[in-house]
């Protein structure tokens, strides 16, 4: 009788269900705010609860005055919420992951009803619903990314760009580095924010004018919840082209100190995070890392670098202090460095080395540093602000030797030093007038900094080339945007706004348009669609490549326009199940602007990024165009049950016009792309609480269109030198790859420990990396990418 009083007694509070269930297994705790999605004041009075079997008691807990909820006792394993709230629509939390290691701390937003409803409606949650963004304006080419994907997805390595490659219209540039095409436009054409800051290229070995590189700064293990967006994007974002990552950090637990080691591709990684006090709320959150590519060497393993070994670490914190009921201050921030030497005459030629040659020395070093610190305020319980100021810095020195292919000595052919300073501030507010209307606003600027060297020596140094030499130079882009969302009813939804920005390096300015419509039928069905226009700025090393003159050096290409854009998209949802999604989107984008040469040839700014290096043409005018179209599908079924699977596919064409008017493909034509991924977990042990997992993926995609490599005028240059009236006109093997990740994850009483095993391209498949010119053999050279390349992984938390 005692035993059934208590249990009656702990089904009322809230704090358990069945008390035989609950004996056999572990618990954990998970807690988090609720807030209103525009204004983001507290919800007040919500309704947090477990779904359970039928006959469970009731697990859950009411939001208090500052919107937030704690339920203790909660079965470990992936587990669903119902969140309701008068007023608001329902909402749900599906498939939370509880461990042992690590309580689970949730925000969530709710969305006010616009009318008064006799029936209730299951709504899904932008919090974990991955085709829904924590940025309510994207209506169209979006998606959130959940970090605990980047950790299960085979192929991912922890890394949010080679996991964004599986997503329809996206396509990896190759294995050696993380860039990513977005529909047929260059990588250079995407933005990164972090935390609202527009920021550097966040890699390790990360030049100035890519935006990807070997190993990402970026750790999975303190990001949360992010969006990737592919076009038309909210009024919000500017100066980018193709795509926008919108990167949030997680905060640290401000209850309990939690710990992480792990050893993995990604490096030797410590973490930690808690409160500072007891009696605070402020908490931290820190992850430090250092690579282990020097113990896959010593285990044998090739990782394409021959014999070099990559050296890099880095560190990822944030700090976050509530300032009273309605504000609260964050310091976050990134700092990384890396270095490597690729020495020609250590080069194994019988191996893949995706960055290094037998003819060549080169030695780099890079370091990038990110600091914001950010407050947000709720001015009335419909207005909301965020400030948020930061310094962001880049440093780059490499130096390039030729080696003789007779003596082998080494000639020194190259330096560049690559400095940068950026300041921001960004503010942002937003302000509910109702349930139907609402305004968003904010005003962006970024100043930079920047020294910028780089030469090239012949013939031993007896002659040298110097392309770009500026120093204490600085620019200034200023941008502003202001949108308006209507919601008609609870199934139309329409948001229009403009983007502004002005350049002060030559005086540019754009103003461009954005429109978003949604309809959603009652069958959970909906249609999409969007127009943005886009500008953005030539990365600051194409303003600055020098011409000689009679009368000296002149600055021929620092009155660039913006390269302009129009996209135009169409989209079509269908939730055929509860957790299975259909998604159609046909697209077209048109590109105007675009810098080419003065005289007539084949080049075109639009393809740059296809190489690691900048582009050191000069005289450049914007007089090119070009145009990508395609259709993308995408068939999800969110994990339940077990089992996950992710199916994209797309059909698109990429072209361009250089100054001959000729229209080719661009060096990102692929025309098709396939992406199937798969995954299982198995609950294992006597009480079911350890999991082992299996996960597949498989990727097809188009072969990449080439220049010929014109042998006889290479072999004259003593360099390879291409065919540039026949420009990407030849086209490589498709290119095919599968990755498979095994993982076994055990829970403790107060810890989870976890193995795992990647198995990058399993079947050894050689995919053509690129051809180019060895003057040692006189002849063309093949090189391949990745080869088989076991990774392992153990994480342990606490």
């Amino acid at each position: 009788m005692k035993k059934l009083s208590l249990l009656i007694l702990l089904a009322v509070s809230g704090q358990l269900v069945s008390g035989r269930l609950f004996a056999q297994q572990a618990t954990q705790t998970i807690r988090g705010v609720i807030r209103d999605e525009v204004s983001q004041t507290p919800v007040i009075g919500a309704s947090v609860m477990l779904i359970q079997p039928e006959g469970s008691g009731p697990v859950g807990a009411i939001t208090d005055v500052n919107g937030a909820f704690k339920i203790t006792g909660v079965p470990q394993g992936r587990q669903t919420f119902r969140i309701t709230s008068v007023g608001y629509e329902e909402q749900r939390l599906s498939n939370v992951l509880l461990t042992s290691g690590k309580e689970v701390v949730v925000n969530v937003t709710m969305t006010e009803n616009v009318q008064a409803l006799n029936e209730v409606v299951v709504t899904a949650n932008r919090s974990n619903d991955k085709s829904k963004t924590n940025n309510e304006l994207s209506l169209v080419s979006g998606r959130s990314f959940n970090i605990e994907d980047t950790k299960r997805y085979a192929g991912s390595l922890g890394d949010p760009s080679r996991m964004a490659a599986n997503y329809a219209g996206v396509v990896s540039g190759d294995d050696s580095r993380n860039d990513i095409v977005v529909r047929g436009n260059s990588p250079t054409g995407m933005l990164w924010q972090l935390e609202g800051l527009n920021i550097p290229n966040p890699n390790h070995f990360g030049s100035l004018s890519a935006t990807g590189g070997p190993v990402s700064l970026l750790n999975n293990n303190v990001l949360a919840k992010s969006d990737f967006m592919t076009s038309a994007f909210p009024a919000q974002y500017g100066n980018a082209l193709s795509a926008v990552f919108d990167l949030r950090m997680r905060e640290g637990n401000n209850e309990q100190s939690e710990f992480l080691g792990q050893v993995g591709f990604n490096g030797f990684e410590l973490g930690a995070e808690g409160p500072f006090s007891k009696k605070s709320k402020a908490s931290y959150l820190l992850n430090y890392r250092y690579s282990t590519l020097g113990v896959f060497k010593a285990l044998g393993i090739n990782f394409g670098t021959g014999n070099a070994v990559p050296d890099y670490q880095d560190l990822n914190f944030k700090v976050a202090v509530p300032t009273g009921a309605k504000g609260k201050l964050t310091l976050f921030g990134i700092i990384g460095a890396s270095d490597v030497q690729f020495l020609g005459n250590d080069v194994d030629t019988t191996v893949t080395d995706l960055y290094g040659t037998e003819n060549s020395n080169t030695k780099v070093r890079y370091a990038t540093n990110i600091l914001g610190l950010s407050y947000e305020y709720n001015l009335t319980a419909k207005t909301f602000a965020k400030l948020t100021l930061g310094m962001s810095t880049t440093d780059q020195k490499f130096n390039g030797d030729s080696i003789s292919t007779v003596t082998r000595e080494a000639f020194a052919n190259s330096e560049g030093r690559f400095k940068t300073q950026k300041y921001s501030a960004s503010l942002n507010v937003r302000h509910k007038i109702n349930a139907k209307n609402s305004l968003y606003g904010g005003v962006t600027t970024d100043l930079l900094n920047f020294d910028l060297y780089n030469r090239n020596m012949y013939q031993a140094g007896k002659f040298d080339t110097v392309r770009v030499d500026v120093k204490g130079e600085n620019s200034l882009l200023t941008q502003a945007y202001g949108q308006w969302k209507y919601r008609l009813n609870r199934s139309m939804l329409l948001t229009t706004g403009v983007h502004f920005q002005h350049y002060s390096l030559n005086n540019k300015v754009a103003v461009e348009p954005r429109f978003g419509f949604q309809y959603a039928f009652k069958n959970g069905q909906s249609l999409s669609a969007g127009y943005g226009m886009n500008s953005q700025a030539q990365d600051i090393y194409t303003y600055f490549v020098q011409t000689t003159t009679d009368n000296g050096t002149v600055f021929t290409n620092k009155e660039l326009d913006y390269t302009r854009s129009h996209h135009f998209v169409l989209s079509y949802e269908n939730r055929l199940t509860e957790n299975l999604l259909l998604k159609i989107e046909p697209y077209y984008q048109t590109i105007n602007n675009a810098p080419v040469e003065r005289t007539q040839s084949s080049f075109s700014a639009l393809n740059i990024g296809s190489s690691f290096g900048p582009s050191n043409r000069d005289s450049l005018v914007n007089e090119g165009t070009g145009e990508n179209v395609g259709i993308e599908l995408t068939l999800e079924r969110y994990f339940n049950k077990g089992y996950y699977f992710l199916i994209t596919s797309s059909l698109f064409e990429s072209k361009y016009k250089g100054s001959d008017k000729i229209e080719r493909n661009t060096a990102f034509n692929t025309r098709y792309v396939l992406n199937v991924l798969a995954g299982k977990e198995i609950k294992i042990g006597r009480n079911k609480n350890n999991v082992l997992s299996a996960s597949i993926r498989s990727t097809l995609v188009g072969g990449k269109y080439i220049s010929p490599l014109n042998l006889e005028a290479s072999r004259i240059h003593g360099d390879a030198v291409y065919d540039e009236k026949r420009a990407f006109s030849l086209r490589q093997d498709p290119y095919f790859r599968t990755d498979l990740r095994f993982s076994y994850r055990k829970e403790y009483k107060r810890s989870t420990m976890e193995f795992a095993l990647d198995l990058q391209n399993v079947t050894a498949n050689q995919n053509v990396f690129q051809q180019t010119y060895n003057p040692r053999t006189n002849s063309l050279a093949t090189q391949y990418q990745q080869g088989f390349f076991p990774v392992p992984l153990f994480r342990y938390t606490f």
